[in-house]
């Protein structure tokens, strides 16, 4: 079996969470006060990891797709397990849709979206033929080079006198409605409660008694590194900007301007957002095989992985029609009738079964 070390483990989840989010902003509609919606998600998201983990914890050496079986039965189990491999198709197939837009909205204006889906998917097929190890050893290698890029775009753009603090305040001018609104359910499902698909990476972790730690310092970076982009968005272009542009981070870039030198750098942060939507669609195809590989008690993913590139291709392609569908559905339908049934209320009654089942056991012995 392939094993990834807890860093590996640790840059995963941080590609894992701040994905796509970067790239289309988070929370705006919270305004102003999106950064501070950005921060209680990150709260309450740790919280839900930490109902993660002790799932993790009381069902040793078992993925995801495995503890519903394992505590429910196989009748009952099984077909609930299989609507996370669903999910994770679906999901992949957003990112897809999310990338034949952005592309030719940015770096490539003019280039047929099937072209951009297909050269991307072809990328994600070899990585996918390669194993987990090899994608762990990139993000381990690029992690702190994205970082250090997010942070030389911070200083630069305090460099060119574009940053105005009035832009923030007042700080919870409009009350705590708009914040909540904005972190109930797109701001915990969309970024933090998502990790859960991180469950069927957890048993190939070389320490496993070190997986809950290592989660909860990736998750807390990453919602520090999205507060800051969100709130230097704010900052720079204003609440009104932010609220109605389609790639905020994009275009906060764009007012880089030193000494009528150093600009242009839109290219840059293109090729960062894309690196970063490649990786998250990587993982959530990575863990799909693999759930659909155990589910069907497979010997080799290998089988999986073309029927798979081709389903995600036609879900990417064919989901929505145009880029305000694909955001109406993103935010308002699918994180409140698929992630918050899949993502939060379902682990509950598989945590309380899973104690009531090791107290009977315990009685029993």
């Amino acid at each position: 079996m392939e094993r990834i070390s807890n860093f590996q483990l640790f840059t995963i989840t941080m590609f894992l969470q701040i994905g796509t989010t970067v790239i289309f902003g988070f929370a705006s509609a919270a305004g102003r006060d999106a950064w501070l919606s950005i921060l209680i998600s990150t709260v309450i998201g740790m919280s839900i990891i930490l109902l993660y983990t002790t799932l993790m914890k009381m069902n040793p050496g078992l993925t995801l797709v495995e503890w519903f079986p394992a505590q429910f039965g196989r009748w009952l189990g099984i077909p609930l397990a299989w609507l996370y491999p669903l999910l994770f198709l679906y999901v992949a197939g957003r990112i897809f849709s999310d990338l034949k837009s952005l592309i030719p909205a940015t770096l490539l204006p003019g280039t047929p979206p099937w072209f951009v889906v297909i050269s991307m998917l072809l990328v994600i097929v070899y990585c996918l033929f390669s194993g987990i190890e090899v994608l762990a050893r990139f993000t381990e290698y690029l992690l702190p080079v994205l970082l250090l890029l997010f942070i030389l775009e911070i200083i630069l753009l305090f460099s060119s006198g574009v940053v105005d603090f009035k832009h923030v305040r007042p700080i919870l001018g409009q009350g705590w409605g708009k914040i909540w609104s904005a972190v109930w359910p797109t701001g915990i499902t969309q970024t933090f409660a998502e990790t859960l698909i991180l469950a069927m990476l957890w048993p190939s972790v070389k320490k496993p008694e070190k997986v809950r730690k290592t989660t909860f310092i990736a998750t807390l970076l990453s919602g520090l590194t999205i507060t800051a982009f969100s709130l230097m968005a704010i900052l720079v272009l204003g609440e009104g900007i932010v609220s109605h542009t389609v790639y905020p981070l994009y275009v906060l870039v764009r007012q880089i301007s030193i000494a009528d030198f150093l600009e242009n750098l839109d290219a840059m942060v293109a090729l960062t957002m894309i690196i970063m939507a490649y990786v998250k669609v990587t993982i959530y195809l990575f863990v799909a095989i693999r759930a659909i590989q155990i589910l069907l008690n497979m010997l080799d993913n290998r089988l999986i992985i073309f029927p798979v590139a081709v389903v995600t291709y036609l879900l990417g392609m064919t989901m929505s029609q145009n880029i305000n569908e694909h955001f109406y559905i993103g935010i308002t339908a699918f994180p409140l009738y698929v992630w918050v049934p899949l993502l939060i209320i379902l682990p509950i009654p598989l945590l309380i079964v899973t104690v009531i089942r090791r107290k009977l056991l315990k009685t029993h012995l």
